[in-house]
């Protein structure tokens, strides 16, 4: 049976003397890309009362692990996401990226958001070198004589970074409104991909796309995270993309609907590398669907006849061309 509760192995360090302990804490956190610590978040609401989104959320993200998001609308994964990057706080709990405590946005995470995310009235090339040339060369920086050549840099990886996402160099030149949204939304990647920033955030990324074009996007994303193994947390309520992108699948949902019960971790799957899709897995897949989604719906009545060690060798598979 697929356990309900499936967490990461967790080692206990050798007892130390008390001079030790915060050295011991620093290095045990700096072994995870991500960890999120009895992370709680409530909003009050009328009447004195308050509306509890998130309870008691601790999890740990391994360096290179593909994390996915997921659940019903409105309990909380987009929340959580958000704290991660630093432009929410939690009530109570902590977030810490590469070690250190996330109190504010800062260059640690890359963010993909739903909308696109690309200036107007900036052509693709230009939104693309916009990250890098702001964080290293400030307006007066740009007169000093390395900023030519540095820019020259930039520019030359824009147009790797463009062709890496299967556009063509004939589209630096054109503007966000020139493009078709899954062109905007491989821009948009790209310039995330610019700041080479060792986590990369990605909230409901691909909702707003067709099926075609979505699925194109999906490939793209995971021959991209292959390729360069970032620390990808990714946000969506599509089980089957989900179980398709990543290595590791977090369920949030709500033991109630009353006010003061927020989301907890209902479900946390690991799966393998290779990922899983109906082409390649066919009725295993639709199993595993339904079982993740009754965690998703809070029932959890649907049991796996399959053990988390039989799952993973069985998605150990060529990768091949895959599609949900």
């Amino acid at each position: 049976m697929v356990s309900g509760m499936s967490t990461p192995d967790m080692t206990v360090p050798m007892a130390l003397p008390a001079t030790d302990s915060r050295a011991v804490a620093a290095t045990v956190r700096e072994t995870h890309s991500v960890s999120i610590e009895n992370v709680s978040v409530s909003y009050p609401i009328a009447n004195k009362a308050r509306r509890t989104v998130l309870e008691n959320i601790s999890l740990k993200i391994e360096e290179g692990e593909f994390v996915v998001l997921l659940g019903e609308t409105g309990c909380g994964k987009s929340t959580l996401l958000r704290m991660m990057l630093g432009q929410e706080r939690p009530t109570s709990g902590q977030i810490s990226v590469a070690g250190s405590v996330v109190e504010r946005v800062d260059a640690r995470s890359g963010y993909v958001p739903q909308r696109y995310s690309l200036f107007p009235d900036r052509t693709v090339l230009e939104n693309l070198c916009m990250g890098p040339e702001t964080s290293k060369y400030h307006i007066l920086g740009r007169l000093l004589p390395g900023f030519r050549a540095f820019r020259r840099e930039v520019r030359a990886e824009a147009c790797r970074q463009l062709a890496h996402m299967g556009l063509q160099q004939s589209d630096a030149s054109k503007y966000p409104h020139q493009l078709s949204g899954g062109m905007q939304q491989r821009v948009a990647i790209a310039q995330t991909l610019m700041m080479k920033n060792r986590v990369l955030l990605m909230d409901e990324a691909f909702s707003a796309l067709d099926p075609a074009t979505r699925s194109s996007l999906q490939r793209l994303l995971r021959n991209v995270w292959q390729e360069t193994r970032p620390t990808v947390v990714f946000v969506t309520h599509n089980t089957a993309e989900a179980l398709y992108l990543g290595t590791r699948v977090v369920v949030l949902a709500r033991a109630s609907r009353e006010d003061s019960c927020g989301s907890h971790v209902a479900l946390d799957l690991k799966l393998a590398d290779s990922g899983m899709s109906l082409r390649t897995h066919g009725q295993q897949f639709l199993d595993l669907v339904d079982h993740v989604d009754s965690f998703s719906r809070g029932d959890r009545k649907t049991t796996l006849d399959v053990s988390s060690e039989e799952l993973e060798e069985r998605t150990l598979i060529s990768h091949g061309e895959k599609q949900i």
